[in-house]
């Protein structure tokens, strides 16, 4: 079976994120774009950041861990099964289209998960080389980003746990503090402003072609029952770039 890429080509304004209120928020985010175009149009830095993600050791690891937490398939109904003779027969290719900034990655498969209020969480299903790849760029960028954040941080974070949260939490008790403040952004994942999210990332990250690459799965768009839809804001939640 063979990953299809059929429904990516679509073109999209630069700008993410819903219609602007005001001049002064268009002019704004104008700016952003700009500066995104020029980050984008960057082919390395000194680190050769895509080389990292590209090694075949860094992708072997990438594919072992995708293996291991096995889940759904994507649109093209690849399952972890079968990756492996895929990956085999096309790793090369895979490879080559990246460092020639021709792959296309897939729309994400949604679906839906009940939450413990009985609404329901959208989840986006990428097909499971895309998720090999995702992988890929997460074990490179996530050390160089773990630096960055703050010591009280404890989601979606390596080797940090809701029991590390409340261990935190009773030091802080101890330390005499009596109040705590609970808040929840509602709809925060599907409302990311993209353009904003890549001129943070570019803060960083100085391989124009990692940013791209990045960009793009942004963009990739949802399949939602046999529907596409093109994906202007918002990051999905299951990616593993994204979540």
């Amino acid at each position: 079976m063979k990953v299809t890429e059929e429904g990516t080509k679509h073109s999209q304004p630069c700008e993410g994120g819903s219609p602007q209120k005001d001049n002064a928020e268009r002019e704004s985010y104008a700016g952003v774009c700009d500066s995104l175009r020029i980050t984008e149009n960057n082919i390395t830095d000194a680190n050769g950041l895509l080389e990292q993600i590209l090694d075949r050791a860094n992708m072997n690891r990438a594919y072992k861990r995708v293996k291991s937490n096995k889940g759904a398939h994507g649109i093209d109904g690849m399952s972890v099964d079968d990756l492996f003779q895929y990956l085999a027969e096309n790793g090369a290719s895979i490879r080559q289209a990246i460092m020639e900034g021709k792959h296309k990655p897939n729309p994400v498969r949604r679906v839906e998960i009940p939450k413990d209020d009985g609404k329901k969480r959208p989840l986006g299903i990428p097909t499971v080389v895309d998720r090999v790849i995702q992988q890929s760029i997460a074990q490179v960028l996530s050390p160089i980003f773990e630096q960055q954040f703050s010591e009280n941080s404890y989601g979606f974070r390596p080797n940090r746990s809701a029991h590390g949260a409340i261990k935190k939490c009773q030091e802080n008790i101890d330390d005499g503090y009596k109040y705590v403040v609970d808040m929840d952004l509602e709809k925060y994942f599907d409302t990311v402003n993209q353009s904003k999210l890549i001129e943070v990332l570019s803060r960083t990250i100085k391989d124009g072609r990692v940013i791209s690459l990045i960009h793009k799965y942004l963009r990739a768009g949802v399949v939602i029952k046999h529907s596409y839809r093109e994906t202007v804001e918002g990051v999905p939640q299951g990616g593993l770039c994204y979540a």
